[in-house]
């Protein structure tokens, strides 16, 4: 019963997403601009950093409390982080109400991070910021973060079951990112610099993506 109720506790938090719903306030789908991803990146573009970063504030925090709430019901029960923290990404990945296409994990991930090690969250976000600004890409992040706290937790907990639940994912995280790395391929990928330089990276893009266009039409012919 603690593996049942530890996910749906995680899924029920995790379909939470603020970035969608204040698009629908504002009277549009967030996936249909910007990147086209239901998170605090794609928020950050259209709605400003401030709201962007509230907006991964609360994914970061929605995981972290779902995984406090799941301990403190199930104290005896190890792998209640592994589960909740795994169907919290499943429920912002994959929220039910918007037709099982939501974010793509990244903030819930480092809430699961953080509930596991406060310390082990701070070193990895140094890494993974450094890793963002030395490749212009932060799609980086979540596929290299992902599997290193995977074997992470595996190597420190030998928790067998909760590293084979966490598996999910990691390969839901994965999955939501192939697009984005085809796009790093094709230069059509919007580089970090976006924050600082936003209409050079819109131009960037735009070209790229019309290059693009043009050769899926001479590839159809």
């Amino acid at each position: 019963m603690e593996w049942i109720f530890c996910a749906l506790i995680g899924y029920a938090i995790g379909v939470v997403n603020p970035s969608y719903i204040i698009g629908r306030i504002k009277g549009f789908d967030i996936r249909k601009k910007g990147s086209g991803n239901a998170g605090g990146s794609n928020a950050l573009i259209l709605f400003g950093k401030v709201t962007g970063v509230l907006c991964s504030l609360f994914d970061i925090l929605k995981a972290f409390f779902a995984i406090l709430l799941c301990r403190t019901l199930f104290p005896g029960f190890f792998p209640a982080l592994a589960v909740c923290g795994t169907f919290c990404i499943l429920g912002h990945i994959f929220p039910f109400y918007m037709r099982f296409r939501g974010g793509k994990g990244l903030a819930c991930l480092g809430g699961m991070i953080l509930a596991f090690d406060w310390r082990l969250f701070l070193i990895m976000l140094a890494g993974e910021v450094v890793l963002a600004l030395v490749t212009d890409y932060i799609c980086v992040v979540p596929t290299t973060a992902s599997v290193i706290f995977l074997v992470y937790y595996g190597i420190r907990t030998r928790d067998l079951f909760g590293s084979l639940v966490m598996v999910l994912a990691v390969a839901a995280i994965l999955g939501r990112h192939v697009v984005n790395l085809k796009k790093i391929l094709n230069g059509t990928e919007m580089h970090l610099s976006y924050l600082w330089h936003p209409d050079e990276e819109i131009d960037r893009v735009a070209v790229g993506a019309s290059e693009e266009d043009k050769n899926d039409a001479f590839n159809k012919q």
